[in-house]
């Protein structure tokens, strides 16, 4: 009876050009994070799920992959980078003097829910900025999020902006309680704009439901701003939004810049500036992050952050394809003579000459021809020499 073994559900097999690919988008990011100062750190792949129930975790639990310890206890398997970073910082590197910038390249592990062939691990790059609070500190991670996409190569993209400080001075205006804010920031986020409506009729027509009313169209330029700060009479987080775009457009990043005031996701966990990166031809964000103050406390350390992470996968579908290299030289060579065809494969470009397995000159050049390889090069006790295909 023939065995076949598939990969598990929300798993695949990534070969040769998309590995290519991958490692591409990895480079590019990990290179400008360590030419920005931020040095990189690695946190375990299975972590206690008790380390994501403390920190309030913005993956819910039915999106976390759960694995077996023999200890007994509920581990899964890492579903985001930044809380066991933020673990890190307050722990094992306490003694060292803020703001600290840190990196990672890691794959994360989430269920994905919708079952529509979507994958169980996102490789990620990202940073964290860890003790910087203000707005030097936002207007860095934002420039890097935009400098990031261009050294990726994406050639057309643009970061939202929006700001989780808009959405709870409208509804503390309005002196709402915990299940009311959730009620009203689900049917913003499901533009379900009827129950909107009818929700916050009992809280009369002061500018603050005006505004929440069409916070789920607040989505555009710089205009939006305008609109945000006439809807709600003035706000502190419209102002800071402003200042940054007036501080990035100045810098030559204006270009780049949208703004999204209804970017409501995980308000229990971001506190401040939230954005997302999208890249044509990519069917979602391909960059998420923004300012997270309360995290790093959980784990003893009261010091504010921001930062932001890559789905590496998703920007490197965007990219032209590259191609492989192309074999163009097989090498033979008898015994006695290992050292000279080493070195003629390391002297060439990467992928364009290789070691023959083969016991004799012929069938050296029988696998060249397989291969599309234009010569062999031999080395034997008559020296080194070109043979043809």
């Amino acid at each position: 009876m023939k065995l076949t073994i598939n990969t598990p559900e929300g798993t695949r097999d990534r070969l040769f050009t998309e590995c290519q690919e991958r490692r591409q988008v990895q480079e590019r990011l990990t290179r400008l994070f360590r030419q920005r100062g931020y040095l990189e750190v690695s946190t375990p792949d299975i972590e206690y799920y008790d380390l994501y129930a403390l920190s309030d975790s913005a993956i819910p639990q039915e999106r976390m992959v759960k694995v077996d310890d023999p200890s007994g206890k509920f581990c899964v398997m890492r579903p985001d980078s930044t809380t066991p970073i933020a673990r890190v910082a307050a722990t094992k590197l306490r003694s060292v003097c803020l703001p600290q910038r840190l990196y990672y390249e890691q794959t994360v592990y989430r269920v994905n829910t919708s079952h529509d062939g979507g994958s169980r691990e996102i490789p990620q790059c990202g940073i964290e900025l860890i003790g910087a609070a203000g707005q030097k500190a936002d207007l860095e991670i934002v420039a890097m999020a935009i400098d990031a996409l261009k050294a990726c190569g994406a050639a057309r993209f643009h970061i939202e902006l929006g700001h989780a400080g808009f959405f709870r001075d409208l509804t503390s205006r309005l002196n709402m309680d915990r299940e009311q804010m959730e009620s009203v920031r689900l049917l913003i986020e499901g533009k379900d704009l009827t129950a909107l409506d009818r929700f916050l009729t009992s809280y009369g027509d002061s500018p603050a439901c005006g505004a929440l009313k069409r916070l789920s169209w607040l989505f555009g330029g710089p205009e939006v701003l305008t609109e945000a700060e006439r809807l709600s009479g003035g706000s502190e987080s419209v102002e800071l939004l402003r200042t940054l775009y007036d501080e990035l457009s100045a810098a030559g990043y204006g270009q780049y810049i949208r703004f999204d005031l209804g970017m409501l996701h995980q308000m229990d966990y971001y506190t401040g500036v939230v954005f997302r990166g999208y890249v044509e031809g990519a069917g979602d964000a391909v960059l998420s992050g923004g300012r997270y103050d309360n995290l790093v406390g959980v784990f003893g350390r009261e010091t504010q952050a921001t930062g932001f992470g890559v789905d590496v996968d998703s920007v490197a579908r965007t990219l032209p394809e590259t191609p492989l290299p192309q074999l163009r030289t097989v090498v033979y060579y008898e015994p006695g003579y290992l050292a000279q065809a080493l070195e003629a494969v390391d002297s060439r470009p990467a992928g364009t000459c290789e070691l023959s397995p083969c016991r004799t000159l012929e069938s050296s050049r029988n696998l060249a021809r397989e291969k599309g390889a234009e010569s062999v090069l031999v080395f034997d006790k008559n020296g080194e020499r070109v043979e043809p295909v």
